[in-house]
């Protein structure tokens, strides 16, 4: 009797604990009196200076020191977690990430799957070549016969397929998966130019000194940076707004960019 009891009570207990909540229960997504506990944010690792891998294989950057900033008051953990750039959106809809942080344009297209912070930054893409060699780019147009690279997924890969005449006038368009390749090939002649943002072309500059020039040309218009999160999570992203505007307002955002570009860039409202 004593050995039936003790099984009894066992069995008893296990149910309980296997519903009662413990530990491992899922947690209600209609409490938003909890904080989150940790935001994984998906980037680029090699997109200088807005995300990227330092000497010491941290990852580092503009947007790294926005986003850190904005997860130390909301009170949870951040952690960075590079990511296949070309299949960003299929990250962020699998739930492998919560944010995209890392000098994403805001485009009518990502705006279809992913759910937008309002704009933090301008941006534009413009022209790089090798140094000396600007042969005679003074606007896109002039790109016609020559092989021009950019990042595969990036607003300028976007915007140069799009626009037929100017993919079909190019002798070649190459798409590499980070920019460091890219200049890589540039300055090794493999391409004629380089089409990106300029922001991450000029910094790429201030580190190779001499090598390249920076063309006033733009290449389609002029965007604006946002912070992506899944299609559905207005919860996060009202959260994450909030934060970044008192950032924006108290000069903590200003600050960072002074940081890394020796100015403040970001984007007041109105």
């Amino acid at each position: 009797m004593k050995k039936i009891f003790m099984a009894a009570l066992l069995l008893v207990t296990m149910v309980f604990t296997g519903c009662g909540g413990g530990g491992d229960a899922p947690k209600s997504d209609g409490d938003s009196s909890k904080k989150m506990e940790k935001i994984t944010i998906g980037l680029d690792d090699e997109y200088a200076p807005m995300g990227f891998k330092n000497e010491q294989n941290e990852i580092i950057g503009f947007d790294v020191d926005l986003a850190k900033e904005a997860a130390k008051r909301l009170g949870t953990e951040v952690e960075f977690k590079a990511i296949d750039w070309n299949s960003k959106e299929a990250e962020l809809k699998s739930g492998r990430i919560d944010i995209i942080w890392n000098g994403l344009d805001i485009t009518p297209e990502r705006q279809e799957n992913m759910l937008f912070s309002d704009p933090y930054m301008d941006n534009r893409q413009i022209v790089f070549v090798k140094r000396g060699n600007d042969q005679g780019i003074m606007a896109e147009t002039d790109l016609a016969g020559k092989t021009v690279g950019t990042q595969a997924g990036s607003t300028a890969e976007d915007y140069i397929v799009k626009t037929t005449a100017l993919k079909d006038s190019l002798k070649e368009l190459k798409t590499y998966g980070d920019y460091v390749s890219a200049f890589m090939d540039l300055e090794n002649g493999r391409i004629d130019a380089l089409v990106c943002d300029e922001i991450v072309g000029r910094y790429a500059m201030s580190k190779q000194d001499g090598k390249f020039d920076a063309l006033n040309v733009n290449v389609g218009p002029v965007s604006e940076f946002g912070i992506a999160f899944r299609k559905d999570d207005t919860a996060l992203r009202d959260k994450v707004q909030k934060v970044f505007d008192e950032m924006t307002k108290d000069g903590a955002a200003g600050k960072i960019s002074e940081q890394w570009f020796g100015a403040d860039l970001i984007k007041k409202k109105m």
